[in-house]
């Protein structure tokens, strides 16, 4: 009897097996009908491919609650309500997302790194924290864990390659610690009905003797943004600029996020100047921070960067509305989409499906845009070779102290999430792009007239120009809480541009001297150098054939020049 039982027993448990391992299966066919169809880079019978390897790899954490976290954008609320939902019906794992403040994610990342308790399975930051996971070694590198403990959890068509923002979460070791989850860039964002008006484009060129079209400097932009500050269109008064300038977090992330190297900040290079990078923090041949401050080879208070915020500072007086000037970055977001604003230095890509809704002043009633985005221009210190605007990556980070199995799961939710079936139509949704092959699917040829300029630059040779922050910076929480409240300073008059930057650059210091002193990032933490003027270390840069720091050109207003914007497309597209 007991032999029976046993036996019965055994076929019970194998007819539920069999069962669950169908439903998930039915489940992922449901989940293809109704959210993919052909919106993907595969056919159907790849895409069921794809979906029977996650069931499979999934079985063993059957059951299992898995925790993650990311900021609140369009992307990430997709993932949040739709995909984490299909992917806990299809493999049995229990996935909760969690929706909170950029600014909160890093906190609890920090929280957990700093006292080792779990708090989150897995979390998608910015890559701009590439530094930070590369020298406190408390991420998990990527690249041990797909080749070791996570080789039966990678997704042998997971393909790497074809991510386009993988440079950006590779550290100086060679190893992928981030993979990428969302992608947009900030460009240039100008209104195209106004710049192929015939009465503007007269009296532009005759005023300022060029064209008007999309400026390639930054002398180009203050010439439009004077040329439309006040001028009278459709019955309104506009501006020719906008920006923000409360002292705010966010005011930060306006100039980490690649501000200072659009003048011509630090060195050639990229994604990132080296050995001074975009926020002026030079590193040695060994990727050792060495210094901040002009005084020791950095370029954060140099002649480009000070040049960098009086344009920001001027502009936002002379050319934005006046409510600009109380506004945070989410506040100033929307603004241009009103109808009264030309242009604007950069905007985030992330808004794109915000400007292009129906009714909306800056949209034809066809649903095509009247805007168009287009590289942002460079400033007077600017160089080839250099970057010339920010990408933000989002990118899945797994941190050592999550356990193994439960960081198993939360990695395969990460790869459900990117994967080749699900991408497609995660980035009509978000507009966020991150592979290959998905900016090169038909669908987004089909969409491309309707998103201003969005996907041209995406398949343009241009785009290698746009990076997050580098492995330059040591301790990214640490040291981006510092620049808005010195940005935000000089916006409020207290400090002159010049005070803002001494302040920065000496507070950035600070912390590189105490990450010194403790000793916690081993060999490749900071190693401050030896104090010598301007001068000296240009002759320096120069003999070693790099540029930072420059020193000031008494002439920072250039001539303006300009480029048209369908001519520019047309040579991307050549």
């Amino acid at each position: 009897m007991r032999r029976q039982i046993l036996a019965s027993t055994s076929i019970l448990a194998l007819v539920l097996c069999s069962s669950q391992a169908w439903a998930g299966m039915d489940e992922a066919k449901a989940f293809l009908d109704a959210e993919i169809q052909d919106m993907s880079t595969l056919d159907r019978a790849a895409q069921e491919a794809e979906m029977q390897w996650f069931i499979d790899a999934a079985k063993p954490f059957a059951g299992m609650e898995i925790k993650v976290v990311s900021e609140t954008i369009t992307t990430h609320e997709y993932e949040s309500k739709t995909l984490a939902k299909a992917f806990s019906d299809i493999t049995g794992i229990k996935i909760t997302h969690d929706l909170i403040g950029e600014g909160d994610v890093v906190e609890k990342l920090q929280t957990q790194m700093q006292s080792g308790e779990n708090v989150y399975d897995a979390y998608v930051n910015d890559s701009d924290l590439i530094g930070t996971h590369w020298r406190y070694q408390q991420a998990r590198s990527l690249t041990d864990w797909m080749a070791n403990e996570g080789k039966d959890v990678t997704n042998p068509n997971l393909d790497l390659a074809d991510f386009i923002g993988t440079k950006f979460t590779t550290a100086p070791d060679g190893d992928l610690y981030q993979l990428p989850d969302q992608q947009f860039a900030n460009l240039y964002w100008f209104r195209y009905d106004w710049f192929n008006d015939e009465k503007n484009k007269a009296d532009f060129k005759a005023k300022y003797g060029y064209d008007l079209g999309v400026p390639v400097n930054w002398s180009a932009y203050e010439d439009i943004a004077e040329f439309f500050t006040g001028r009278e269109i459709d019955g309104k008064k506009v501006y020719g600029h906008m920006d923000y300038g409360k002292k705010d977090p966010s005011l930060g992330w306006r100039f980490t996020d690649a501000w200072l190297s659009m003048a011509g900040n630090g060195d050639k290079g990229l994604p990132n100047g080296l050995p001074v990078d975009e926020w002026g923090i030079k590193v040695n041949d060994k990727s050792q921070p060495v210094g901040s401050c002009v005084a020791r080879g950095g370029d954060t208070n140099g002649p480009a960067s000070v040049y960098a915020i009086q344009k920001y500072l001027d502009w936002l007086k002379a050319y934005a509305p006046a409510a600009a000037q109380g506004m945070t970055f989410g506040e100033s977001g929307p603004v241009p989409s009103q109808g009264e604003v030309a242009q604007q230095m950069f905007t985030y890509t992330a808004f794109t499906a915000d400007f292009v809704k129906p009714g909306l002043p800056v949209v034809n009633e066809d649903g095509t845009p009247k805007w168009r985005f287009a590289p942002s221009p460079h400033g007077v210190y600017w160089k080839d070779g250099m970057k010339l605007g920010y990408q933000d990556v989002g990118s899945w980070t797994l941190l050592k102290s999550t356990p193994d199995d439960r960081a198993k799961a939360a990695w395969l939710y990460a790869q459900f999430v990117t994967s080749k079936t699900v991408d497609v139509k995660k980035s009509h949704v978000g507009l966020t792009l991150i592979r290959e092959s998905t900016i090169q699917h038909k669908s987004f040829t089909d969409r491309a007239p309707k998103l201003g300029g969005l996907i041209e630059f995406y398949r343009s040779p241009a785009r290698v120009q746009w990076s997050p922050t580098g492995t330059n910076v040591p301790d990214y929480p640490k040291l981006a809480q510092l620049w808005w409240q010195a940005i935000g300073d000089a916006s409020s008059g207290a400090k002159t541009a010049q005070e803002a930057m001494d302040s920065l650059c000496a507070e950035q210091e600070q912390v590189l001297e105490r990450l010194e002193r403790a000793g916690v990032q081993g060999d490749i933490g900071p190693k401050l150098a030896e104090e010598h003027d301007l001068a000296y270390w240009n002759a320096e840069a120069v003999k070693a054939g790099n540029l930072a720091p420059q020193l000031k050109i008494e002439n920072e207003k250039e001539q303006g020049q300009t480029v048209s914007y369908d001519e520019l497309v047309k040579s991307w597209q050549k």
